[in-house]
């Protein structure tokens, strides 16, 4: 047994170190481009719009056009039909209409456009047949979330392009669109301190919460990140435990590492990437230094300056049970006080809760401007595959070849109603080496997401105890044999 974060949890037995194969020359060539309001942005969504349980995948072109592959399995990727959009950011795949269809948010620096699903990856702009309120400004955050049969949507706006006194103090405020009768309602979400991420979902309290996530290096003096509270349509303060930090904030991941079924959050950044632990009352705390998560610097030792994070994800990429934790970096264009090449990040978790580096090993450290990815199984074997959007050079593609692996589950959710995914639900999954929980949510990151089932790596368990708390407060418990993928229905 260890002692991890205060926590006395069961050892998993190390496993193999990463391995991963760069597939990235089997891709058509595609870049996110573009001047100073594509220097953020550029993520991945990542979502099955056919059926065949094989993701597929969307990535944000910047001035050119999206670009859309086709899984067709073993990890082999087609470019399929599209609608051209240019000057997108990003891009979320959730259920708008609750038709069991994914449909597709598109982040733009311009008016956002709304997609909807349909049979076999086709897509309609429904933006202005849903009444969807848009403004020609610059979306660099989304996330939703479900109050009754349609989502309410939370945009995060960066700098005001208007502003002639900008970009500095020029940050533009958010928007919450709320859903009306036959469409949404636009209500400003002020103060807005340029959100480069936002995330809803339950916070230590155990309370439905919007993070946002934001950039100082435009809001300068006087912002901090925020979290609002969904229910009492409020800013938490210091007052409710809510301890105000500034930081460059990029990109969110969030993950119950603890087995206490509170998530902590890391928060990405230029220079230290902060993990915050959520505590017993309801609060967070900064992770200790000697947990390795902080990334100051390349971790190639090829450059003194600080490291810039963009999105990370959490995930078991070895399935011993244990988060692991990518981190995308690269420089903002040619910012002369960071890293100007800057390896990505993966964070291996070790038995004792802390974190070391193995970027290198497992042939993912490139020194692109990375900015968006994706953590995700992509070829339906077990392991988590890894793609990566690069400002101003080519995407990227690896498959997790990592031998000797643990077990693993993935478990996807459906029922009946408006959310047909069950966002707001909480996984629980629970072997003889003890429990790991996930939140099913649409956001965070860095300008992309994914709607896919969700990864549990479970080391040498071949059993295991599946507990779903869903969003309107039932629960179901299912027992399984491990090495699957399972969809539970309410």
């Amino acid at each position: 047994m260890i002692w991890r974060f205060g926590l006395i949890l069961l050892a998993s037995p190390a496993l193999a170190t990463p391995q991963f194969a760069d597939l990235s020359a089997t891709l058509p060539e595609h870049i996110y481009a573009g001047g100073w309001e594509h220097f953020v942005g550029g993520g991945v969504a990542v979502f099955d719009c056919n059926g065949d349980a094989l993701p597929e995948v969307l990535a944000a072109g910047g001035t050119n056009p999206m670009l859309f592959l086709l899984n067709s399995g073993g990890m082999a990727f087609t470019p399929a039909p599209f609608p051209t959009i240019t000057d997108s950011t990003g891009a979320y795949p959730l259920d708008m209409d609750g038709d069991d269809i994914l449909d597709l948010y598109i982040l733009r620096a311009g008016a956002d456009r709304v997609l909807r699903g349909g049979l076999d990856c086709s897509f309609e702009d429904v933006t202005d047949a849903w009444n969807l309120p848009q403004e020609d400004r610059w979306t660099t955050a989304f996330t939703a979330w479900w109050e009754g049969e349609r989502p309410t949507l939370a945009i995060g706006h960066y700098v005001d392009r208007s502003n002639p006194t900008g970009p500095f103090q020029a940050c533009d405020s958010n928007t919450l669109l709320i859903p009306q009768a036959q469409t949404w309602r636009a209500e400003p979400l002020d103060p807005g301190f340029c959100a480069l991420s936002m995330l809803a979902a339950r916070d230590a309290r155990d309370r439905p919460t919007l993070r946002i996530s934001n950039d100082r290096h435009y809001y300068v003096r006087g912002g901090y990140e925020q979290m609002y509270d969904i229910a009492g349509h409020r800013f938490l303060t210091p007052e409710d435990g809510w301890q105000h930090v500034s930081l460059w904030g990029m990109g969110i991941a969030s993950r119950d590492l603890t087995g206490d079924g509170r998530d902590e959050v890391m928060l990405t950044s230029m220079g230290d990437q902060l993990l915050q632990i959520a505590q017993p009352d309801g609060t967070y705390a900064a992770a200790p230094y000697s947990i390795g998560t902080y990334a100051t610097l390349p971790h190639d030792g090829s450059d003194g300056r600080p490291s810039t994070g963009w999105h990370a994800q959490f995930g078991d990429v070895d399935n011993d049970g244990l988060s692991d934790l990518f981190i995308a970096k690269g420089n903002v264009d040619q910012m002369p006080t960071n890293a100007i090449h800057d390896p990505n990040d993966l964070l291996m978790q070790s038995p004792d809760g802390t974190f070391h580096q193995h970027a290198t090993e497992a042939g993912i450290a490139t020194r692109e401007r990375a900015r968006g990815a994706a953590l995700v199984d992509l070829d339906r074997d077990g392991r988590l595959d890894l793609i990566v959007v690069n400002r101003r050079a080519p995407l990227e593609l690896y498959r997790n070849t990592t031998a000797d692996t643990g077990h693993w589950l993935a478990v996807d959710l459906r029922q009946p109603g408006g959310n047909t995914r069950a966002i707001g639900a909480r996984v629980t999954v629970t072997t003889d080496s003890g429990s790991q929980s996930q939140q099913v949510t649409v956001g965070g990151g860095h300008a992309g997401g994914q709607s896919v089932p969700l990864h549990f790596g479970l080391g040498p368990a071949t059993t295991a105890q599946i507990r779903v708390d869903w969003p309107d407060g039932t629960t179901t418990q299912t027992d399984a044999t491990t090495n699957q993928s399972l969809t539970l229905t309410r």
